[in-house]
């Protein structure tokens, strides 16, 4: 392929909300262009992309496939993606191999929670969008809308999803929850949206050319261009003047033969947008002919002598006017000439593409000290770097490849003919063992080079470093590719060699690679940066196998299963057992069912679902001043330990951290584990924010530092005077960060003590040092002046001391004092003062105790977690967002399941146009089990709910609440009789699950046996 073949590809992914329509839209697609593997009239029946019996069976897309289409002289890449919240890691994979997206956006339902997910995700990724505006047959057919009022409706979508579009250029990184919370619930007029829609900078406008309008099941759609070229000659204007004129507030006035604005108009003027009058009118004259029984037949033979359509008679004379209507739309407003033609001219090639999407693929590294660098490891490097930004497909071109997820098929599925065969009789043991039935194949893209059929290639994952080949070797494998194919859906074509910018399936790389992985035929290559997904595994389960005999399948099976899923988490929990993390429900119910069916082919016992809880204290951490006082060394609200041998006291003062800056330090974990950790003789420096913002080179790390200051004291509520005050505390308390907790970047921090070195009784205190202040560059290295010579032995060993206090600490903030869950949102102050070793002595021996260090360890995980039970403890819980729609008539049975489940109501809204209600609601994760069921059950299917992790939220309720004022016992008894609350519930089950104590009764009922006969 040389350069104007490159210009000739187009790769291309449909993303949207569940049941938009993506799948049906394919395969209109795909039997228009796919080289006949699908005939016309069962497009939008069969469901061609989704092969899988379970996707057939629960009639949703669980994982993307690919397909090869030729339109005209051009060759497009398709890549259809799933819809389903739980299966949005399958977006990214998707996202990652294309250059443009499809995003549709049903005409009835509006944009939804899923819809910013993808337009998310087509941001992050670079991908250039164009809007597809599906079923618009539901406007007419159900909704009964006149053409104004559609008109008003598909002006309004239009103007939300260029709202969110817009939301990310302009840098408000929103979550996908908060920017549907912010999202304005008043009503706009059309007039200021039609204004609003004419801006140069909005993404999609029809009049542009990228925004189509179709119904996928009818198989029809159209541009504005279409509808440009049939009047352009009845109208006697130019096409391209039309096309501007055809949506927004054009008008056109049949006197003068006119186009005019809304302000030219006569007062007393009845008309239409142009829009209406001459795209929408016809459309409504063309259904109400063909499907009311007293319709006018002679609109629809106008309409096919007209066009010369040429429509077989038999078609005409069907007695189901759906099927007569479906002829005559889907010959004057062909589905695939419409789309196929904008993604051609609106969607970009992999030359193009490639030049602006290189810095989300390989971003810019700037080298900082390290004077051993390899120059010439550095210019390769660059030179590869080059090669994927020019979508190099010369032979003599390093060939980068990368795979965004290894996909299992049955082995039957493999073409089987002639020199395939003895290659694949070639494959290494290792390989062969461990498919067995199901082969592995990788989903891949070529950025740069030629991929042949046995080419060896380095196989490299995200980690790999080429300036340090020592500690990076185990990063980087040497692999022989077996075969390529061409994917057509469930179908694959065997291909020889594949030039850059094209989409491939590559079998042989089972044992390499286990999620996704960078290809290259260098070693002195980056790798391509890791794929961003929009949520995280929360589901988790505990499995075993129904005979434990079968333990060793169930593990080959777990192997397989993790190649296979791209999101799914397999690890091995403290107490043993293996513990599977999905996505959700449905997502965890295919991995299952695949374990069972494919990968282990046993039994399973699954455990009720495992939920993640964290633990905090009382408080809001609103007013940061107080929390601050508390926390100085004066204070006397403090818990004090004393290590076994005595020589150690400890006390541990604990403050609740404000909500936002917890917030910020949960979501930036792994940034801060890179700048806590990062030491070497040479760092390597990302230059481009993760957030691809439009300002390149913004550095992440000042970025974080600046909201860092802010996030402390952007809660406070009190006077001017006092926020200043706060802010000045604040200034010296962030310079004074030793470590952060759990695993030493979570969002508890340590506070380094700031005492005198030697206290009254002689004792030394354990200063610490600001490491991470340091790290991230609040203050600067400070040398402490030297102790004197008498002190020089006792100032060392607190000097040694200092690893095992920040032990203890994160001992203490991985397994709290309620449920043994990580604690959340507290900063801690820790002084420890060490006594001199000649004072104890005579007394005891220190040996009886154990080693020192450990002493002071345990002395100090056990006084953070009795400071935290002193001080009020709560249980936080997680949440999940949920958008639920229903009828009217289905309210109430909704709401009681909502209540049953602890749900928080956020807002409910009638959706403009229809009958439907939207409800926003917050339910707990713990809660969650089971929701979606309960909910068909109880409103007879006629509701339906989606749900996305949103945010940790504490419980208010005291787990240890006992009745002491006359109020309380007199509503709740005297104590004995209380029923346990529903934090206590919570943490109950959590250490039954655990193993820990529970205090219950075991006999409940002791005076006499009780049994189900009434015997007299």
């Amino acid at each position: 392929m040389d350069e104007s073949d490159g210009r000739k590809v187009r790769n291309i992914c449909i993303l949207a909300h569940v049941d938009h329509g993506k799948t049906t839209l394919a395969d209109h697609l795909i039997a228009s262009s796919g080289g006949g593997v699908l005939h016309p009239r069962l497009a939008g029946k069969l469901r061609y992309m989704d092969y899988l019996d379970e996707e057939q069976r629960r009639a949703i897309t669980m994982k993307s496939s690919s397909i090869s289409l030729r339109y005209k002289d051009y060759s497009l890449n398709l890549i259809d993606s799933p819809g389903h919240m739980d299966f949005c890691s399958e977006v990214s994979t998707a996202a990652r191999l294309s250059d443009g997206a499809l995003v549709l956006v049903d005409a009835v339902e509006g944009v939804h929670i899923q819809t910013h997910a993808v337009l998310r995700q087509a941001w992050i990724e670079k991908l250039t969008p164009c809007l597809v505006l599906n079923k618009i047959d539901r406007l007419i057919c159900e909704l009964r809308l006149s053409p104004m009022e559609a008109y008003t409706r598909l002006i309004r979508i239009v103007h939300e999803v260029n709202g969110i579009v817009s939301a990310f250029k302009s840098e408000k990184y929103l979550s996908d929850v908060d920017s549907i919370l912010a999202s304005p619930s008043g009503e706009l007029s059309a007039e200021s949206l039609e204004l609003l829609e004419d801006d140069e900078e909005v993404t999609f406008q029809p009049q542009k050319g990228n925004v189509v309008f179709v119904c996928a099941l009818d198989g029809w759609g159209f541009g504005i261009s279409e509808f440009a070229n049939f009047y352009a000659a009845k109208l006697g204007a130019s096409a391209t003047a039309l096309q501007k004129s055809l949506w927004g507030p054009r008008y056109y006035i049949p006197k003068t033969k006119m186009i005019v604005g809304k302000k030219s108009l006569s007062a007393g003027s009845k008309a239409k947008p142009m829009f209406v009058q001459f795209v929408l009118e016809p459309l409504w004259q063309v259904y109400e002919a063909a499907l009311d029984p007293g319709g006018d037949k002679a609109v629809l033979e106008k309409v096919i002598k007209s066009f010369n359509l040429s429509i077989p008679p038999r078609e005409l004379q069907n007695k189901d006017p759906k099927n007569v209507l479906q002829s005559v739309m889907s010959r004057w407003l062909p589905l695939s000439d419409a789309v196929l033609s904008m993604a051609v001219k609106h969607l970009p090639d992999p030359i193009a593409a490639q030049a602006y999407r290189i810095p989300r693929l390989v971003p810019e590294r700037k080298i900082i000290g390290g004077d051993s660098v390899d120059s010439s490891v550095l210019a390769e490097a660059e030179l590869v770097r080059k090669s994927i930004k020019a979508c190099d497909s010369s032979h003599d071109a390093p060939c980068v490849v990368f795979v965004s997820k290894m996909f299992a098929i049955p082995m039957k599925m493999i073409p089987q003919d002639g020199n395939h065969r003895e290659r694949m009789n070639g494959l290494n043991d290792e390989d062969s063992k461990s498919e067995s039935d199901e082969c592995f194949l990788a989903f891949a893209r070529i950025f740069s080079g030629v991929l042949r059929a046995g080419q060896r290639v380095f196989v490299i994952t995200s980690l790999y470093d080429p300036l340090k080949v020592e500690s990076s070797h185990k990063y980087i494998q040497e692999a022989e590719l077996h075969s390529l194919y061409l994917m057509m859906g469930q179908g694959l074509t065997p291909v020889t060699e594949v030039k850059a910018g094209n989409v491939v399936a590559i079998r042989g790389l089972g044992p390499y690679i286990s999620k996704s992985a960078t290809l290259s035929s260098t070693r002195n290559c980056w790798p391509l940066a890791s794929m961003e997904f929009q949520v995280s595994p929360t589901l988790r389960v505990a499995i075993e196998p129904s005979d434990p005999a079968d333990m060793g399948a169930l593990m080959k099976g777990l192997r397989l299963l993790n190649r296979a899923d791209p999101f799914v988490e397999i690890t091995v929990s403290a107490r043993g057992e293996h513990v599977l993390a999905a996505a959700g429900e449905v997502h965890l119910e295919r991995c299952i069912k695949d374990l069972k069916d494919r990968f282990a082919k046993v039994n399973l016992e699954v455990s009720p679902p495992l939920v993640s809880y964290r633990e905090t204290i009382e408080g809001d951490g609103s007013n940061l001043l107080e929390s601050l006082r508390s926390l100085s060394l004066n204070s006397s609200d403090y818990v004090e330990k004393r290590t076994p041998n005595g020589r150690c006291i400890i006390r541990v003062h604990v403050m609740k951290l404000p909500h936002a800056l917890t917030k910020l330090l949960d979501e930036n974990t792994e940034l801060l584990g890179d700048i806590i950790g990062g030491k070497g003789s040479h760092s390597v420096k990302i230059l481009e924010s993760q957030k691809t913002s439009p300002e390149e080179n913004v550095d992440p790390v000042e970025e974080l530092k600046k909201q860092l200051i802010e996030a402390g004291v952007s809660s406070s509520s009190e006077t001017e005077k006092d926020r200043e005050k706060c802010k000045a505390e604040w200034a010296k308390l962030i310079k004074r960060i030793w470590a952060l907790g759990p695993r030493e970047k979570g969002p508890n921090i340590l506070f380094a003590p700031d005492g005198k070195r030697i206290a009254e009784d002689g004792s030394m205190l354990v200063r610490g040092s600001p490491h991470v202040s340091q790290r991230l560059g609040f203050t600067k290295d400070s040398t402490e002046t030297p102790p004197e010579a008498s002190e020089a032995a006792l100032y060392s060993e607190a000097k040694t001391l200092e690893s095992s206090i920040v032990s203890g600490f994160q001992l203490a903030t991985a397994s709290g004092p309620l449920c043994d869950e990580p604690m959340w949102g507290l900063a801690f102050t820790i002084e420890s003062h060490l006594a001199r070793a000649e004072d104890f002595e005579t007394e005891k021996q220190p040996e009886n105790f154990g080693i020192f260090t450990g002493q002071v360890m345990t002395a100090v995980k056990d006084a953070c977690r009795a400071a935290v039970l002193q001080t009020n403890p709560r249980i936080v819980e997680a949440m999940y967002f949920c958008e639920l729609n229903t009828a009217p008539e289905y309210l109430g049975p909704m709401y009681a399941v909502l209540s049953r489940r602890r749900a928080r109501i956020l807002k409910e809204e009638m959706q403009e146009g229809s009958s439907l209600f939207t409800v926003h609601a917050y339910v707990p994760v713990s809660e969650s089990f089971g929701f979606a069921d309960e909910l068909r059950k109880g409103t007879s299917g006629g509701a339906s709910a989606l749900m996305v992790l949103s945010h940790w939220e504490m419980l208010e309720e005291d787990p240890f609440f006992v009745p002491k004022t006359e109020e309380e016992i007199e509503e709740f008894g005297d104590g004995a009789s209380v029923l346990p609350n529903t934090a206590r519930k919570l943490i109950n089950a959590v250490r039954r699950r655990k193993g820990l104590h529970v205090e219950e009764k075991v006999v409940q009922y002791a005076t006499k046996q009780r049994t189900l006969a009434r015997k007299v």
